[in-house]
């Protein structure tokens, strides 16, 4: 155990607590059982060592990350054990889907302990959530989604905006520092690199690539046991998806495309929507969101966009993917039948450029018309960027 405390101290010297996620805030600390989910790469280990550097007791506290060497000879409540005897009071362990039967162990740790908090983070959203639903009863789950652009402005530019509700938002009470820095080239500045917190690292298309295909080759391909073949009708999908978007899908010509039947091709989609590699837009049929019939697929954020098709990204097909992405991880958010989003049931918005007309929205009570390309709002006119505040 001596060895992972020396990693675990060496981690905290090296993470700055200059800026913290907003949801670190939203978290429960204090409980016995914390699960914090998200997409690989959003910051979920950086926000849990501020977290024990800013808060915790370093002498009562271990951080482990559940792929080290360790485990391939020792078990997570054998560590458990050894530490809470040596007073151990908080134990975090990180990417846990990567253990084996984790979610047993973490029971039993669990209930063996009950004097020791458990913080655990997990990038495969699929395999979390199946070894999860045992201890539905036990934690508190919490999902870290990507930069919002208020975010991405205090980290890039150490630019401080309040988070604004969607009321301020769309009543144009909007804080902005307009004097010192111009919204719209900053938010064309997000969109293609400013959801990830690693954007300000060398090569971020290339190491955004490359989370995408560990994604596709080994956390879907392994929960779901793929064999070959799916594993690469599963990358095709995702590269047809990325040309694509945001479109209807239909399953009969995807399923000739990629060469697997029909069926299947409903279900990888569903594994690409659970990694948070893209998002699907369901109507409210069933009064749900999650459970309504499948309307449109966007990729999950429109850097995903850049990365993967480049200059092939369509502003038109930006302003949506944006859009949705900052307000999907707070709102509920469905397909309109007369427009292209509607909000917590209430709220209709049609999207477009300075040039867009009124026309499809005009007898709808609640309604508004988002433009990309400019700077303020008025009447029921909002800027796109300032949706990018709401987090």
């Amino acid at each position: 155990m001596n060895a992972l405390k020396n990693v675990f101290l060496k981690e905290i010297e090296l993470v700055s607590t200059k800026y913290v996620r907003y949801l670190h805030d939203e978290i429960e600390w204090k409980s016995r059982l914390i699960a914090i989910l998200g997409a690989r790469g959003v910051g979920k280990s950086t926000l849990v060592l501020q977290h024990i550097k800013l808060y915790e007791d370093i002498n009562t506290t271990l951080y482990v990350s559940a792929d080290n060497i360790y485990f391939s000879a020792h078990s997570l409540l054998e560590l458990a054990n050894e530490f809470y005897n040596l007073g151990g009071k908080a134990l975090y362990i990180d990417e846990i889907h990567k253990y084996k039967n984790w979610s047993q162990e973490i029971k039993n740790i669990y209930d063996s302990f009950p004097d020791l908090r458990i913080v655990y983070t997990g990038s495969s959203i699929l395999e979390l959530e199946k070894g999860g639903a045992d201890l539905s009863r036990r934690k508190l789950e919490y999902r870290l989604p990507g930069l919002s652009f208020r975010e991405y402005l205090m980290i890039s530019r150490d630019i401080n905006v309040k988070t604004h509700s969607l009321q301020e938002v769309l009543s144009h009470n909007v804080e902005f520092p307009y004097a010192d820095y111009k919204p719209l080239a900053l938010f064309k500045d997000y969109m293609k690199e400013g959801f990830y917190p690693f954007f300000k690292d060398y090569g971020y298309y290339m190491r955004l690539s490359s989370i995408v295909n560990q994604i596709l080759e080994n956390d879907i391909k392994d929960f779901a046991e793929m064999t070959t073949s799916t594993a690469h009708a599963l990358k095709k999908l995702m590269y047809i998806i990325a040309q694509s978007v945001p479109f209807k899908p239909n399953y009969s010509k995807i399923s000739n495309d990629i060469d697997v039947n029909r069926k299947l091709v409903s279900d990888l989609m569903i594994y690409l929507e659970k990694a948070q590699l893209i998002n699907i837009l369901r109507d409210n049929s069933f009064g749900i969101s999650s459970l309504g019939k499948v309307e449109k697929i966007y990729l999950n954020n429109t850097n995903l966009s850049y990365a993967l098709v480049g200059d092939m990204t369509d502003i038109g097909n930006a302003r949506e993917t944006v859009f949705l992405s900052l307000l999907k991880p707070i709102y509920d958010i469905t397909s309109s039948p007369y427009s292209d989003f509607i909000v917590d049931k209430k709220y209709t918005f049609e999207l477009g450029g300075k040039n867009k007309k009124q026309k499809q929205i005009k007898d709808i009570k609640d309604s508004y018309l988002v433009k990309d390309d400019i700077e303020y709002g008025s009447s029921n006119i909002v800027p796109l960027w300032t949706f990018g505040l709401l987090y």
